[in-house]
């Protein structure tokens, strides 16, 4: 029998039947953006679901034609213009509570579906990276746009990335790339490809298996359901052919010189040549904190990592250049910036150490809750 489970908000349903729970981001009309409301009752809600006996396997997706588009930073932006310099209270908490929720997923030890069908982007990437199984279909298009708005690619960005092939994590932090369900595999940012259609199919197999109380033998029965054969063609990749260029854009440790290669790229690839442009039109001071915190968290620990991501997100918000990319993308949306520096090298190095340092009154994750 069906269970549908109260999860205190609209914004996030689940329903468990036969032993699956099935968990919907629920802001269709947001593109199931992150608000602080779904985020803190998904968290709650996994780990619930963790204690159940009656629970064998997760499955989170997005209603709608995304997964989720990304944190709703409008109110993100409200909060560090109406606390310039900071606490930016509403902002770093919830960044706190985010985090909280990534963290979770992580270390979550039942199998965890994610159907990434459509837009996956930022936070929900963060989403998607923590399941154990990240399912991309023909729909999806996977990006971390962040340096447009002069943000980071958090949410556990800092780990996930620094663990793709070659230089792809740098590239697509510096450049907001996007990337189709090929890349993803390739990128190891996905483990399965199936047809958006083939949902219900899974759905139904998950309905039927053997569960038990075991979740490694639980695991074992997600992975050969998901074996099954696709019924849509894997869409064609850009990544993997470009990874020569890829890597010597992205290669050493001097972002002025990376930054001065991106820029002069000439080529004829039309999407290399429109990542090179996301690098020219984003924030050069957060190109900066972006290349700090991926070098700085190469050999971090989850927890290392979601406890720098949150200093760093704190002391973004008390600085005015976030609340400027987000007024000149989504507000006003005239797409014109007023960047405090106009190149790299033009980044103090004693402002961007500045973005490194414990912020008086942020909040902490606060491990375990």
């Amino acid at each position: 029998m069906s269970e549908h489970i109260n999860t205190g908000t609209d914004e996030l349903l689940c329903n468990i039947d036969q032993r699956v729970a099935t968990v919907t981001l629920n802001r269709p009309e947001k593109r199931n953006a992150l608000s602080d409301n779904l985020t803190p009752a998904l968290r709650q809600t996994l780990l619930d679901l963790e204690t159940r006996n009656d629970v064998g396997c997760i499955v989170i997706t997005g209603a709608g034609n995304a997964f989720c588009a990304g944190g709703d930073v409008h109110e993100l932006r409200r909060s560090s213009i109406e606390n310039p310099g900071g606490p930016c209270t509403y902002a770093e908490n919830f960044f706190a509570r985010e985090y909280q929720m990534n963290y979770v997923l992580f270390t979550y030890p039942k199998p965890v579906i994610c159907w990434g069908h459509g837009v996956v982007m930022g936070g929900g990437m963060g989403v998607m990276a923590g399941c154990s199984h990240r399912v991309v279909s023909e729909r999806t298009r996977i990006g971390m746009p962040e340096i447009t708005i002069a943000l980071f690619p958090d949410v556990g960005g800092s780990y996930f990335l620094n663990r793709t092939p070659g230089m792809i994590g740098r590239f697509l932090s510096l450049t907001s790339a996007h990337i189709n369900a090929a890349d993803a595999l390739f990128a190891n940012l996905g483990d399965v490809f199936l047809a958006h259609e083939q949902r219900h199919e899974v759905m139904a197999a998950l309905a039927g298996a053997d569960w038990t109380d075991d979740p490694e033998a639980n695991t074992t029965i997600v992975d050969a359901i998901l074996g099954m054969t696709p019924a849509a063609e894997l869409p064609a990749g850009v990544v993997e052919p470009l990874m020569p260029e890829i890597d010597a854009l992205m290669a050493g440790d001097d972002l002025v010189a990376i930054s001065d290669r991106l820029l002069a790229y000439d080529g004829d690839n039309a999407w290399l040549q429109k990542a090179c442009d996301g690098f020219a039109h984003g924030s050069k001071l957060a190109a900066a904190w972006i290349f700090r915190q991926l070098n700085d968290s190469v050999d971090y620990s989850l927890k290392e990592v979601f406890d720098t991501e949150l200093r760093l997100g704190a002391n973004i918000m008390r600085h005015p250049e976030f609340a400027e990319g987000v007024r000149a993308l989504l507000v006003d949306k005239d797409r014109q910036p007023k960047w405090q520096f106009d190149a790299v090298r033009d980044v103090p190095a004693d402002l961007l150490e500045s973005f490194f340092h414990e912020p008086e009154g942020a909040p902490s994750m606060d491990y375990p809750w």
